[in-house]
């Protein structure tokens, strides 16, 4: 998926932050799912997110 998330939009649009409870986003240059509202980067490993909060990266 060429710009676009790695992952089905339906999804996308499902899946909260564990911390805030907030919207996620994909941020492609990071290749990760951000919480904008946590400041905390979500990694995909093999298509899957990875929504552990020990697993984030401060954005």
């Amino acid at each position: 998926m060429s710009g676009g998330a790695p992952i089905d939009p339906w999804l996308l649009d499902k899946l909260v932050c564990p911390v805030t409870r907030t919207p996620l986003r994909w941020d492609a240059a990071r290749q990760a799912l951000v919480s904008d509202a946590a400041g905390l980067a979500y990694p995909m490993r093999d298509g899957v997110p990875v929504l552990v909060a020990r697993a984030a990266v401060a954005v």
